[in-house]
């Protein structure tokens, strides 16, 4: 396969991840509102993100998170071999072995989940919440096994290059949390949520993907055998993911964590925060992790390092692009927070202490978009061991540093030193990799950092003097003029990335903008 052929495969399969993680998030914020219009930033809200750690922990030891980064390699040689049928074999045996200890998991999570929620979030364990996270932890954790089966699921239909029945999952398992919130809210308050992800997991994850993966020729076989040779090896790859912390998992906790011994809604701000920066983060950077790893898997397998440091360093350049957006939110952040959030129980008291916290969030989102590329990098050459014992090192060193920042700066210290930890994390892993790779397109990279640091810097200046006049003129105490305020600072900023993107000849915005017409208004190429 060329060069060109690789890439632009990796584009088309990333356009569709990309559509499918952008809709996930815009739902997820609906979600979100949903949540907040039931919950405000309350001890019912900070209860509901409490009783996610269980389950997150859950999906992370089984390595549920990861089952399509160690599973495709493995697979990807069968059927490159024209083998199927051993390698459905394998699949098989992994997922009843696999499938078995969840279970048995989930089982123990729910008899002790009060001891497990007290040692997560000491912070709550004496609060108001403290029994309706422990309720709602006992709802949530079975949704695990679905998560579990999805994964692997999709990782079959990865490996045939099919990516827009996976792409769904995220869309159903959303719209699954919504419905359930609103028709059963009235009956049960905020677990209605909890109830939710149990349905839109099933629904989403395991039902709609294993349609999928029967399309693509999926066989089972009732095998069970820890012991087979390709098991062994499978569970020598994932055994590291499975111990090891990665900073985007870690962050989710620590968050959590220390969020329980600050004031009520501290848990539920930051969550809210750091909702709207995955937007940025899945757009630029999780849709692209997803599709491209396949080919790096192929081109790792083909020993083709120079290819293989080529497509990593370019997709590093257009995920750092999320570099300028970031700024953008930062600027507007009070609006879009009141755009997306306040209504009902989320007040404006709430809309102040999360539109605080929030720019604190986005300045890591790019490091936080560009692990899942760095990070794949080690898994395409199916080295899982050392990216799990260098994150982990980071994520454990990271903790006195966490708690300095919430000691002396509270709320938003946590959020700061969250980010700064993945910032540390990404930078010194890449450079890990292009040691051991030998990358010597890697000052291309840091360069484009630095140009476009530059470029968002001055941009942020001159937005930051524009929404000052604009909210004089237009005050944002209503949704019409914040969201006139956010198409106003929108549409400059487009405007002015791209004059400064032609400027400082940065092909990549060209290519974005370019790629973004070409989908959106696909009838303005024709009738250039």
């Amino acid at each position: 396969m060329t060069q060109t052929t690789t890439l632009k495969k990796i584009g088309f399969a990333s356009f569709i991840m990309m559509a499918s993680v952008f809709a996930s998030r815009i739902i997820g914020l609906a979600r979100e509102s949903a949540i907040a219009w039931v919950g405000g930033a309350s001890f019912y809200t900070d209860a509901y993100q409490v009783a996610f750690i269980i389950p997150e922990i859950l999906n992370h030891v089984v390595a549920s998170g990861f089952l399509s980064i160690t599973f495709i390699p493995i697979f990807t040689r069968y059927i490159s071999k024209g083998e199927e049928t051993k390698g459905f074999k394998v699949f098989s045996n992994i997922f009843n072995c696999f499938g078995l200890l969840l279970l048995g998991l989930i089982l123990i999570s729910m008899v002790f989940a009060p001891s497990l929620v007290r040692i997560l979030a000491p912070g709550m364990a004496d609060g108001p919440g403290f029994d309706l996270a422990v309720e709602m932890t006992r709802i949530i954790v079975p949704a695990q096994f679905f998560f579990f089966s999805g994964g692997l699921f999709m990782a079959v239909q990865f490996t045939r290059e099919k990516f827009f029945i996976p792409a769904m999952a995220p869309l159903i398992y959303n719209a699954g949390i919504i419905l359930g919130g609103v028709i059963l809210e009235p009956v049960m308050g905020i677990k209605g949520f909890a109830w939710g992800v149990l349905g839109g997991a099933f629904a989403g994850n395991f039902a709609l993907q294993l349609f999928g993966a029967y399309r693509c020729g999926l066989r089972y076989y009732p095998l069970f055998n820890p012991r087979h040779r390709e098991f062994i090896r499978y569970l020598a790859l994932t055994l590291p993911l499975m111990l090891g912390l990665t900073m985007t998992f870690s962050t989710e906790i620590l968050m959590k964590f220390f969020g329980s011994f600050l004031a009520e809604g501290s848990i539920a701000a930051m969550n809210f925060a750091i909702r709207i920066m995955f937007i940025l983060v899945g757009f630029f950077g999780q849709a692209v992790g997803q599709a491209s790893f396949p080919y790096m898997a192929r081109l790792a397998a083909d020993q083709d390092m120079d290819q293989l440091n080529h497509v990593i360093n370019q997709t590093l350049k257009f995920i750092l692009l999320v570099l300028p957006f970031s700024v953008l939110f930062m600027v507007v952040r009070q609006e879009v927070v009141f755009i997306l959030f306040q209504r009902g129980a989320f007040d404006a008291t709430d809309a102040a202490l999360t539109a605080g916290v929030l720019p604190w969030f986005l300045a890591g989102a790019f490091a936080f978009s560009a692990q899942t590329i760095v990070s794949r990098g080690f898994f395409s050459v199916q080295n899982t061991l050392f990216p799990a014992l260098f994150s982990s090192l980071c994520v454990i060193l990271s903790l006195p540093l966490i708690y300095t920042g919430m000691h002396f700066f509270g709320i938003h210290g946590v959020a700061f030193t969250l980010s700064l930890s993945v910032v540390l994390t990404t930078g010194l892993l890449y450079e890990a990799w292009n040691r051991k790779s030998k990358n010597t397109g890697k000052k291309q990279v840091y360069l484009f950092f630095m140009k476009l640091a530059g470029l968002s810097l001055v941009s942020g200046l001159i937005l930051e003097i524009l929404h000052r006049w604009l909210v004089r003129l237009i005050v944002p105490d209503h949704l019409g003029p914040a969201l006139m305020i956010c198409v106003i600072m929108g549409l400059v900023f487009c405007a002015g990335i791209l004059v400064m993107g032609q400027v400082m000849n940065i092909q990549e915005i060209r290519i974005l903008f370019k790629k973004l017409q070409a989908r959106i208004w696909p009838w303005a190429n024709k009738t250039n």
